[in-house]
């Protein structure tokens, strides 16, 4: 147990804290997840126009640090990748 004032507010902060940022991965995770089932169902259109959305989201969660910059960059690479593939193949039909 903390035993001095300032450990007693670090620890309620740093609780806070954890709050914050597991409700800011959650919507991270979300947006991901809706983002694979426009892909997955083969709602190409879908997925282009929630593209924006989901970069935007993604950029804003690593601006706080709940997640890496970087690692946001790759997801929203490898998405913009699958459906830019996903696009070529329909136009090559």
């Amino acid at each position: 147990m903390p035993n001095t004032k300032s450990a007693i507010r670090r620890v309620k902060r740093t609780r806070l804290q954890a709050l914050v940022n597991r409700m800011r991965k959650s919507k991270y995770k979300s947006v991901i997840r809706q983002m694979e089932t426009y892909i997955a169902k083969g709602d190409i259109e879908k997925a282009k126009n929630f593209l924006p959305k989901l970069s935007s989201q993604l950029m804003k969660v690593a601006k706080t640090g709940a997640i890496n910059k970087k690692t946001a960059s790759r997801k929203i690479s490898r998405l913009t990748k699958k459906i830019s593939s996903k696009t070529n193949k329909k136009a090559k039909k």
